[in-house]
């Protein structure tokens, strides 16, 4: 039998992002919501950017985007991010956002499959941005400087303000009323995901998706408007879209908005504005863990630190709790289900090791490798049904049909998870292909694909190799008869590393192999390569790796 939610279910309303963040009957708070991190001076309140949006909205449709259209963001995380997203889905629209480490093949990659109207491209990426768009050569597509502050026009772009109808327009324009099948239809956000396997592909969250999983989440945790937290997660993700735009405006919790993410500064934040709550990422832990400059700052503000997006060891969370007598809690969840299916709750005492107990109004059941659905204790991949699994993947039916049934709405995970007698979870392998570097997602086929295109390189495979509580990509390479002894494993990682993003770099090596291990279907024997990974582990890394 499927593993239901022990806490009692929420009434889930079916209706727009913008009506459940800002009811008609409620006051629009004016108190500095998202800051600076980096100039305090410079923050919106929900009252100015929401302004701003309805303005933004208004102008987007001016420029002839309608519902159902595609803009999508190229920037560092800054306080316009929100206006951008709250216009965007206001107008019935998607939002979507690009790594701004991506290189210039891999924007045109998400371009291409988005096809979006408008590109918001920030100043320090704007070569990036316009040679990817002219690869792309999407019919139409516009592109507009995009910071938290005034530029003009650079390299031939507008600044994003041009697009802005005046305050009067703004104030008369109403956003996109849903009704409730809309509300459960309408994309909201397109954020890209590798799922269990393949490429990146857009995941479909509707307006439902998102309100459920706000709702559910919330429900979970004690957070309070007294509160304060720093978000140095990218906003083009689905964590930090959920906690940095909507679990701060729905708490009213104020958010200062950390650009680009450096440890000591980020210790300087926490301590100077007595920051509560951290959501962080296994990486950050690591640091808290073992970087001596923890110890010249003062963090005793934080009562505790939410973390998710990879597992974290039994030992790791341990060590941090016990060092800064801070709760540390883990939750599970990913693209495909909005933001989270588990957490641990605030009235519950945490259990290292776990990612907590299902959400309510979810279900979930362990399916072992026969087809049976797994015993207590007995590990499984995990299923999901619930308000927050997505409508599928962007034009890519596909690979919608090999992880979501469309007939009993369950999602395949594709991590192996192990359920005890009272409910709660933990995550004890990973079923899927996708490896999780510093928390950000690497799709093997995606390397892979680079790979190929070396012109000494006859194939070659890609897996995780992990030391140290992280995980990095590694690649098996086979050369071409000629390319043999004529090409190191140095070359190869070099001339990668030009071609994709910093994340994406062979941090863990490539190793020369006669020829990559496959089935007769042509597909990689993955689980072949990772037990090499697991044997090369010890001998690859003399020391912690560095991207």
């Amino acid at each position: 039998m499927p593993f239901l939610s022990k806490i009692p279910s929420l009434p889930l309303q079916k209706c727009s992002i913008l009506d459940f963040l800002f009811p008609a009957d409620q006051p629009v708070s004016d108190k500095p919501l998202w800051i600076n991190a980096a100039d305090t001076s410079v923050w919106n309140s929900p009252k100015s950017a929401l302004a701003l949006a309805k303005r933004f909205g208004h102008g987007l449709q001016q420029l002839g985007v309608e519902a159902g259209d595609r803009c999508l963001l190229f920037t560092p995380n800054h306080i316009m991010i929100p206006v951008s997203y709250f216009g965007i889905v206001g107008i019935g629209a998607a939002f979507s956002g690009a790594n701004p480490s991506f290189t210039a093949k891999e924007l045109e990659y998400q371009i291409t499959v988005l096809q979006p109207k408008v590109l918001l491209v920030h100043p320090t990426l704007i070569s990036t941005a316009k040679a990817a768009a002219a690869k792309a050569a999407v019919p139409g597509l516009q592109l507009y400087v995009f910071s938290d502050r005034e530029t003009g026009t650079l390299e031939g772009l507008p600044d994003w303000r041009v697009i802005l109808g005046t305050p009067e327009q703004g104030e008369r324009w109403q956003w996109k009323k849903l009704s409730p099948d809309e509300a459960v239809n309408t994309i909201a956000a397109i954020n890209f995901s590798s799922g269990t396997t393949g490429l990146p592909k857009g995941v479909c969250v509707s307006h439902f998706n998102v309100v459920s999983n706000v709702k559910q989440i919330k429900s979970l945790y004690d957070f309070e408007p007294s509160e304060k937290w720093a978000g140095f997660l990218p906003l083009y993700h689905a964590y930090g879209q959920c906690y940095a735009i909507l679990m701060a405006t729905i708490n009213h919790i104020p958010m200062l908005i950390i650009s680009k993410f450096e440890f000591v500064e980020y210790l300087r934040i926490i301590q100077d504005h007595k920051i509560t709550r951290l959501q962080t990422v296994p990486p950050i832990l690591i640091m808290l863990n073992k970087r001596p400059e923890t110890a010249n700052y003062d963090l005793s503000s934080v009562k505790e630190i939410l973390c998710g997006a990879a597992p974290v060891s039994r030992e790791l969370e341990a060590n941090v709790s016990k060092k800064f007598n801070v709760r540390i809690t883990q939750g599970w969840g990913m693209t495909e289900t909005t933001c989270a299916v588990s957490g641990i709750p605030y009235y519950e005492k945490s259990r290292t090791g776990s990612v907590g107990v299902v959400m309510p109004n979810t279900e979930v059941k362990i399916m072992t490798e026969d087809g049976r659905e797994a015993n207590i204790g007995e590990a499984g991949e995990l299923y999901v049904r619930g308000p927050q699994v997505c409508l599928g993947y962007w034009r890519n039916p596909q690979a919608t049909r090999d992880t979501f049934d469309p007939e009993t709405g369950w999602l395949k995970s594709g991590d192996v998870m192990v359920m005890s007698h009272d409910g709660w979870m933990a995550i004890v392998d990973r079923k899927k292909e996708l490896i999780k570097v510093q928390a950000l997602q690497v799709s093997p086929a995606e390397v892979e694909s680079a790979l190929i295109e070396h012109p000494d390189i006859a194939d070659a495979g890609v897996v995780g190799i992990t030391f140290d509580d992280s995980e990095w990509p590694r690649a098996y390479v086979a050369l071409k008869e000629e390319s043999r002894c004529k090409v190191t494993e140095k070359e190869i990682q070099e001339w990668l590393n030009a071609r994709v993003s910093k994340h994406k770099r062979l941090v863990g090596g490539v190793a020369f192999i006669p020829e990559v291990p496959r089935l007769p279907s042509g597909k990689i024997q993955r689980r072949v390569m990772k037990e090499w990974a697991k044997r090369d582990a010890a001998t690859v890394f003399g020391s912690r790796p560095k991207l």
